[in-house]
């Protein structure tokens, strides 16, 4: 997890350091889940601000969003294409 230096007004970036193959993880290794989103609105209207990156989380909230991901993966907005059409 690497975090900017204007944390907590900006999300911190976490990457898997070893290959995962999930529908929201890229092939690079980077984690896609709407609470490490800039803050705002999102500018493809596909998620809500109250989804997207707040000061409020923690290091905790964050690691079980990426648990709960990691379980239950967003097929509707896939980081790894290919991932999210083997996963059905």
């Amino acid at each position: 997890m690497s975090f900017p230096p204007d944390y907590p007004n900006s999300p911190p970036t976490m990457k898997f350091t070893t290959d995962v193959w999930h529908p929201n993880v890229y092939t690079d290794g980077t984690v896609c889940i709407s609470i490490l989103h800039p803050p705002g609105d999102d500018p493809n209207g596909y998620e809500l601000a109250s989804e997207r990156w707040m000061p409020i989380h923690t290091v905790e909230s964050i690691v079980l969003s990426i648990i709960s991901m990691l379980s239950s993966p967003n097929d509707e907005s896939p980081a790894n294409v290919e991932a999210a059409v083997s996963s059905h």
